[in-house]
């Protein structure tokens, strides 16, 4: 395996410029909204971003179209910069407000904005935005300016999609749909609407944006404030989870809102072929997805034995309040979502007990399906180890001679194709599980031993998983070990492992890299 350092700097180049674009153009909503000392933040963070990413573009511009390896190290290094870069509005708009460096405009520093002083907070807030996962360090999130409201939910609106695929939408590659679909795989994806890549891409991005459209609508109706319903409409679809009030949904204390906002985070975790085939009218074929009906089949089984288990343990005090409160937090977690409307737990303190904790872990874990905005294993490689272990099992009985194939939906595996999906999503489970384990190791050494495992375990299956949820550990507060740990189970999360893999591979081989 050997990757062209050279097409990695391209197209990290091209990421750079693409992202630099939203910067630019969310100078436009800074300034409807009246924060006129949030706009230099914003300005100057455009034009590093843009700057660095079009210098990486030009040095490396007479490079090769990207081939697997490349195109894995791109997204796993354009993730990690990305998030790194993204996180300078966070700190300048900080600092302007630190230094009161627009008298008469910068309003004083409050508490909760303070915290993006310190870049490593900034960092984690940005990650954590575009990697669609929603844990934040913002402590009462109405505090923030609107500028940062915007911006964290744009990152994770993008994030939903992927940076990626925002990129070959914005800047068509001119090496030919191969190099942009190489690129498009890296990004956890593969499903294809449009025999060309291109138009894949953009029919994705009209299914997104009007998706976005009918979930601001949809919270409207149901009650919620403007500024408030735009904000949770883009993160809602992307099942990313960031809010603007404290307390998340949980805020309103509206039935009607929590409500709406349970088919949005549906919505966001069904495949856009699937959506694809909704907009044509092709219902038929939307019932005979097995992915979309184990989605629907899992949120109605998972959220109704957590309402039992909630209201088994005495959480809260009728059947009503346990479902209305099941309901959404399973939908939220399996979604990957990570809105709330209840407090799971307060770091050393217990609210919720152990079952239904580690139940809605589980529901993290599985994820919804491939091809959405969600993380997680996803339900398909679910499907797959299910499926393929019974079929193992069986074929240990089966005669040398047998002819061998494993159904999976609609699909009829040969016995090479079965062993290779089961090969794939055994090592991605594994590394999964692996990258879970050494997340929870980090932290319980980082934290005090107050904390209950079931917490910690809590709060790095939703790093991972890219939720959001959290059981009152992640905070400002944390030490640095532990939000440099969640830094890192969110971007292994995003990509699925593999590139981060062959990354690590890369650097630890450095004969790999060559120009």
């Amino acid at each position: 395996m050997h990757v062209a350092v050279d097409t990695v700097g391209r197209d990290v180049g091209r990421i750079l410029q693409a992202v630099s674009l939203l910067l630019a153009a969310s100078v436009a909503v800074v300034a409807v909204n009246g924060e006129f000392f949030a706009i230099p933040a914003f300005v100057v963070s455009a034009a590093v971003m843009g700057g660095i990413g079009t210098g990486l573009a030009r040095l490396c511009r007479g490079a090769r179209p990207p081939k697997k390896p490349d195109a894995m190290v791109t997204a796993a290094t354009a993730w990690a910069v990305v998030g790194v870069l993204g996180a300078l509005p966070f700190v300048l708009v900080a600092w302007t407000m630190r230094l009161h460096l627009l008298p008469g405009l910068t309003p004083p520093l409050n508490a909760t904005t303070r915290v993006f002083l310190h870049p490593l907070n900034a960092v984690f807030e940005t990650i954590s935005g575009f990697t669609g996962t929603g844990l934040t360090m913002a402590t009462t999130e109405g505090d923030l300016p609107r500028a940062l409201h915007w911006w964290r939910s744009l990152t994770e609106w993008v994030g939903g999609v992927g940076v990626i695929v925002l990129t070959v939408a914005i800047l068509r590659r001119g090496d030919g749909s191969s190099g942009s679909y190489t690129l498009y795989e890296s990004e956890a994806r593969s499903e294809k609407i449009h025999p060309s890549i291109i138009t894949t891409v953009q029919e994705i991005w009209r299914l997104f944006v009007g998706l976005t459209l009918g979930a601001i609508a949809l919270l409207l109706l149901a009650g919620m404030p403007p500024w408030d319903a735009i904000n949770h409409g883009m993160t809602g679809i992307a099942t990313g989870g960031f809010a603007v009030r404290a307390g998340s949904i949980g805020a309103y204390n509206s039935p009607a809102i929590e409500y709406a906002t349970v088919p949005i985070m549906i919505a966001g975790s069904i495949a856009f072929p699937v959506h694809y085939l909704l907009f044509t009218g092709d219902l038929r074929n939307v019932y005979a997805d097995l992915q979309t009906r184990w989605v629907v089949a899992w949120f109605a089984v998972g959220a109704a034995v957590l309402s039992a288990l909630l209201f088994y343990t005495g959480q809260y005090d009728s059947l009503a309040a346990s479902f209305r409160i099941g309901l959404f937090q399973f939908v939220s977690a399996t979604s990957n979502t990570g809105f709330g409307t209840t407090t799971i737990g307060r770091g050393t303190e217990r609210v919720w007990q152990t079952g239904p904790t580690l139940f809605a872990c589980l529901g993290m874990l599985t994820g919804a399906a491939a091809g959405s905005t969600v993380s997680g294993i996803k339900l398909i490689r679910v499907i797959t180890l299910i499926k393929g272990t019974a079929w193992q099992i069986r074929d240990v009985f089966r005669p040398a001679s047998a002819i061998r194939s494993l159904r999976i939906g609609d699909r009829k595996l040969s016995e090479h194709q079965a062993q290779r999906e089961y090969a794939e999503a055994t090592l991605v489970f594994v590394l999964w599980l692996a990258f879970l384990a050494i997340g929870v190791a980090v932290l319980l050494a980082a934290l005090s031993p107050q904390h209950p495992l079931e917490y910690v375990l809590f709060d790095v299956m939703s790093a991972q998983s890219n939720v959001g949820l959290d059981a009152g550990i992640t905070s400002p507060g944390m030490p640095a070990l532990a939000k440099g740990m969640l830094i890192i189970n969110m971007w292994v999360g995003r990509l699925e492992i593999i590139p981060i893999a062959v990354l690590i591979s890369a650097v630890l081989r450095h004969g790999d890299f060559y120009r």
